[in-house]
């Protein structure tokens, strides 16, 4: 075991949101890198969840120029390994999206890494790598831009997402597994 590590920025946020929003819940960082960051225990530390976390700076303008823009309250890019992705031992990815003004609070998708996975290969086919661009709206949706067509961004502010894979909505601040834990 190595004596020094590092616990990056996405680590810290999805670790200091479990602690305040779920107070009787224990947080705690693997000794080596086995594909989890965190893992969360209830008191008795029987039932876990294992967590992978990634952080994207968000990517848009800084100034709103279309309806489109305007209509996004934090957005992401991550490059992600198939092969990392199809073999994550972790339960949930969870992808930690910033707003550009830091005035809203952090965005989270928490995804099991195996519905992920089988939604980038049905939009993208079997790729290397993939190029995940999550996006959250102001009405709390959220779903993959990734190669969607100039038509299909002009419906987002109306509400119509495109294709229910890039729907990713259902995934959006879902915490719901770390209530299960006992």
């Amino acid at each position: 075991m190595r004596p020094l590590f590092t616990v990056h920025a996405g680590e810290l946020v999805v670790g200091g949101y479990i602690e305040k929003n779920f107070p009787t819940l224990n947080i705690w960082v693997p000794a080596k890198d086995t594909g989890v960051d965190l893992l969360v225990t209830g008191e008795s530390a029987c039932n876990n969840v294992s967590l992978q976390v990634k952080l994207s700076r968000d990517y848009r303008e800084p100034e709103a120029t279309t309806e489109f823009q305007k209509h996004l309250t934090a957005t992401g890019w991550m490059t992600i390994s198939d092969e990392k992705l199809k073999k994550s031992r972790a339960d949930y990815w969870v992808f930690v999206l910033l707003s550009q003004e830091r005035k809203s609070k952090p965005q989270f998708l928490v995804i099991p890494p195996k519905e992920l996975y089988k939604r980038l290969i049905n939009i993208h086919g079997q790729l290397r790598t993939y190029h995940f661009y999550p996006w959250v709206t102001v009405s709390n949706q959220c779903f993959h831009g990734r190669g969607l067509k100039k038509d299909e961004y002009q419906r987002i502010p109306r509400g119509h997402l495109p294709h229910a894979d890039r729907d990713l909505s259902a995934y959006l601040n879902n915490w719901a597994p770390l209530r299960a834990i006992k």
